[in-house]
């Protein structure tokens, strides 16, 4: 099956270029603006105040956040009726070297609603393959691995397998 075409989509997310300030506020806390968008950053206490995600949170996020996009665009595009939407996001820390790294990322995708379970496969194997910048920037420092659930239950084989991909190593778990 082609892909479906996302007319517009990389452009809205400023993919042909993109400028972000981040400033100081006081202690640790940071706040990055693009676009007249603004999000903060803290360190956790006592070096910070905690009342921020950190910079390495920051990146878990946008993980999930780009993947969950694309997998929310394409279901639409599909038709399908969707309930609810989540994805978690744990990443295996290195331990005893500086600086601290992540060496691993599992994203678990949870959706709920009556979704074609194979639509839901394909939305993830082309987020993953074709259109999620983020994560194919993460995938050349650390493999990511991913779990689907449609209302609870898991989909796919289950069995980490390497995808041909020029964005790096993916192993892709469903």
């Amino acid at each position: 099956m082609p892909a479906p075409a996302l007319s517009g989509w990389y452009e809205a997310c400023g993919a042909s270029g993109m400028k972000l300030t981040t400033t100081w506020n006081q202690k640790m806390r940071l706040t990055a603006e693009a676009g007249g968008l603004t999000t903060s950053m803290d360190a956790k206490a006592p070096i910070g105040e905690s009342s921020a995600l950190t910079p390495k949170e920051h990146l878990l996020a946008a993980a999930c956040e780009c993947k969950a996009m694309d997998v929310l665009a394409l279901l639409r595009k599909y038709r399908q009726p969707l309930d609810a939407f989540a994805v978690e996001a744990d990443a295996k820390v290195s331990e005893g070297t500086h600086p601290t790294v992540f060496e691993s990322l599992l994203l678990t995708f949870r959706l709920r609603g009556a979704i074609d379970r194979d639509r839901a496969l394909e939305a993830m194997r082309l987020s993953q393959t074709r259109f999620c910048g983020v994560n194919a920037m993460l995938s050349k420092a650390f493999p990511i691995r991913y779990e689907v659930f449609v209302n609870g239950e898991p989909i796919g084989d289950r069995k980490s397998t390497r995808l041909n991909s020029s964005h790096g190593y993916i192993s892709y778990a469903v």
